[in-house]
């Protein structure tokens, strides 16, 4: 099996901002480039996964969406439609009158399992939870290294258990959705060093992630036991990431919150319009996340955009405009 953690820095796999361009550029500057694979189709991750091979022969990873499915409840859904009615009203325009399901679990499809058992990346990764038994089986048999995220020690035991390989310990500074398995669950909030040497007597190696922007912290998680840190926000002002404009131009604000409104699970992003909005009554992930991808189009089409799931850590403010590769050198410790 692949050394996977010859890498000190890992890309993070970033649903809509990281692309194939992004993965060639860190692994060829000695990083480890991930793809996300979480809101793609079984044909548009196979075709994201040979963009990769096509720009580089070394090792990259690939993630995945492991979430339950949707509790469907209609009259909360009801609830939230009109709990967001009046934001639509500001743009003159309506919101949806039914939501669905946008982004199917990895969980159960085939499709998607058999693209990875075919094109075989060296590493595939979860987040929110695990795989079936039966997928674990197949991917293991298959050659690749398999990483998930945990945010509590348990959930690292349940990685263990499961006979996964490394462990993303994602404290709570780290961008956009946090990986717990239970989202109405508990939280402990840990940060990325805590969480880290909660995360090492169970044995696996561990990848520290959350506001990791410099060399000084990527050295500080190695002294506290990280085998390896994972990046995200201080690779969205890369001229490879498919980061929007007005996201690029919001992060130097710095100021981040947690919040379920913009897609019916906790994730970290910019402070704007969308974040202000009491989240409570919020529909569960995925479904919600269809009306609030709805309510960002009608804003940005008025040149509005306080509505984008401008996703980013608590680093955001340091984060800075340059390429992948120099983001890779200058973080590596």
């Amino acid at each position: 099996m692949l050394n996977t953690l010859t890498h000190r820095v890992v890309q993070a796999p970033m649903a809509g901002t990281s692309t194939p361009e992004m993965a060639v550029a860190v692994c060829e500057a000695g990083g480890l480039g991930f793809l996300a694979l979480g809101a793609l189709d079984a044909v548009g991750a196979a075709k994201a996964i040979r963009a990769v091979r096509q720009g580089t022969e070394r090792d990259f990873g690939v993630n995945l969406f492991c979430h339950a499915p949707a509790r469907r409840d209609a009259a909360r859904e009801a609830t939230w439609i009109q709990t967001l009615e009046p934001e639509f009203a500001r743009f003159g325009a309506s919101p949806p009158r039914e939501l669905a399901e946008i982004y199917p679990s990895f969980r159960g499809n085939d499709a998607m399992l058999s693209v990875l058992l075919a094109e075989r990346p060296a590493i595939v990764g979860c987040h929110f939870g695990l795989p079936g038994p039966d997928q674990i089986v197949a991917l293991k048999a298959a050659g690749c290294a398999l990483w998930a995220t945990a945010t509590s020690l348990a959930e690292g035991k349940a990685i263990v258990d499961a006979g996964f390989d490394v462990i993303v310990a994602q404290g709570f500074e780290a961008g956009g959705h946090r990986g717990i398995f239970e989202p109405d669950g508990p939280d402990e909030r840990l940060g990325h060093l805590a969480l880290a040497r909660a995360l090492l007597p169970l044995g696996l190696p561990v990848v520290a992630a959350g506001g990791i922007m410099d060399r000084g912290a990527a050295r500080a998680a190695m002294d506290a036991g990280a085998a390896a840190v994972q990046c995200g926000t201080a690779f969205l002002r890369a001229p490879e990431a498919a980061t929007p404009p007005a996201h690029r131009a919001a992060l130097s604000g710095g100021r981040t919150v947690m919040t379920r409104a913009i897609s019916g699970r906790p994730a970290r992003c910019l402070v704007n319009d969308f974040t202000a909005i009491a989240d409570a009554a919020a529909a569960d992930y995925p479904v919600a996340y269809g009306i609030g991808k709805a309510l960002h189009a009608a804003a940005s089409a008025q040149g509005h955009h306080g509505y984008g799931a401008f996703w980013a850590g608590t680093g955001a403010a340091a984060s800075l405009a340059r390429p992948a590769a120099d983001t890779v050198l200058a973080i590596s410790p």
